[in-house]
């Protein structure tokens, strides 16, 4: 058995070697035809490269041709199995091998072995594949020697040296063993792999929904508060012309969040235009107003009236991100407070600093927010800071939390000047 080590070592590297392409053949499995065509050239392969180098043993001629027919036949179904009768006959004929015939009629009683095997052979459980596959293997080479070497009247070469031809066949068994068993644990891993992706796109789809939730009751907030107050006794027509306006602006927002939540598949330009801090400012404290009246908290603005306070981007998306920080920060507020707005220009860029004096954040709270699912409120879900978040930056801006427990927050956010004129105000 050793003086053929190598020829059997090949015969092994011959079939195993296919075994490395198979994960990209399983990735046509969802195109029945176009799987078992690649499978069928990926298995001839092995089945001629192991015809091509056989081993002499005692008479005849072994190679491990059968753990191929096996494995694709068990694998591709009863049409890759013909396809690999067919090619083992047609290879063995071009190679000019005698009783090509007699070796075809041999073989027919191991296609019928293996074309019963191949019933309900995808729902056993991994021990019966291993057990079904070793028999059919095992079968193939033995019912076609007996076949072929009886209807020569040379049975007697099986029967030479009966202990070499036992160790071929348990050779055999664990080669074909082994390679069902790595086909198995692939074909686990690729359903695994489907199943994590299938479940990603489920908690895509959720955090899509929870986002979408939750940056729409802002606008409707605010919408709710400014209607209440349009029915308030001895309002004026000016005031109730703002609010209007204001309920309007909000509504429109709304619609703007949902048309940007539809067109993530395909994202339409963003609109880059001049925003003026200035008038953001007023816009966010008028906005904010009625949810801070709400919590008893003061809105105090600060905006310095001396420098070019202007940058450059997506106004709806910028009010989204500050309404969010300012709404986060009134929230923090349970019992009354200050909320403080200020804005100013300086060798950074243009600054708009939000503060509170709520409940304040420690460093690790701070290192987490705006991750997906984190919030420092009981009921919230971090979706509205993380999409604020990924607005500033990606208008070039740079955000600077500084918070103490019990005290307050404070967030800094810096954004590029726009390109404009220094008279420009």
């Amino acid at each position: 058995m050793l003086s053929y080590f190598k020829d059997y070592l090949l015969n092994i590297f011959f079939i195993f070697s296919p075994l490395v392409f198979y994960p990209y053949i399983y990735k046509t499995s969802s195109n029945p035809f176009l799987y078992r065509l690649l499978l069928y050239v990926l298995v001839s392969v092995a089945l001629v490269t192991t015809m091509s180098f056989p081993i002499e043993l005692n008479g005849l001629k072994y190679d491990f041709r059968s753990i191929p027919l096996t494995i694709g036949s068990l694998y591709g179904g009863s049409h890759v199995s013909a396809l690999l009768y067919l090619t083992l006959v047609t290879y063995r004929y071009l190679t000019g091998n005698p009783n090509n015939w007699l070796y075809a009629v041999s073989l027919l009683p191991s296609f019928l072995i293996v074309y019963m095997t191949l019933r309900n052979y995808s729902k056993r459980k991994l021990l019966h594949k291993l057990l079904l596959a070793v028999t059919a293997c095992t079968c193939i080479k033995m019912i076609t020697f007996s076949f072929y070497l009886s209807a020569l009247g040379q049975m007697r070469l099986l029967f030479v040296d009966p202990w070499t031809t036992l160790e071929t066949y348990i050779l055999q068994a664990f080669i074909v063993g082994l390679c069902v068993y790595l086909i198995e644990c692939l074909n686990r891993y690729f359903r695994m792999q489907e199943e994590v992706i299938q479940s990603e796109k489920i908690k895509i789809v959720s955090d899509m929904a929870a986002s979408v939730a939750h940056e729409i009751r802002n606008p409707l907030t605010t919408v709710r508060g400014f209607i209440q107050l349009l029915g308030a006794e001895h309002l004026d027509q000016d005031k109730k012309q703002f609010y209007r306006n204001l309920c309007l602006e909000e509504l429109d927002r709304a619609q703007l969040i949902i048309t940007d939540y539809l067109t993530l598949a395909k994202p339409d330009p963003e609109l880059i235009e001049n925003i003026d801090i200035r008038e953001e400012i007023r816009y966010l404290s008028n906005v904010l107003m009625t949810y801070a009246n709400y919590y008893n908290i003061h809105i105090n603005t600060v905006i310095e009236e001396t420098s070019v306070l202007h940058i450059t981007g997506d106004k709806y998306k910028f009010r989204q991100a500050l309404i969010n920080i300012g709404k986060n920060g009134i929230e923090a507020m349970d019992h009354g407070g200050l909320l403080e707005i200020y804005a100013t220009a300086d060798s950074e860029g243009v600054a708009i600093t939000i503060s509170d004096t709520g409940s304040g954040m420690t460093k690790e709270q701070i290192q987490r927010l705006g991750n997906p699912y984190y919030s420092t409120k009981e009921k919230g879900t971090g979706l509205g800071t993380m999409v604020s978040f990924g607005i500033i930056k990606k208008m070039n801006g740079k955000i600077d939390i500084q918070s103490v427990p019990g005290e307050g927050t404070l967030y800094r956010l810096v954004f590029p000047k726009a390109d404009m004129p220094e008279s420009a105000s």
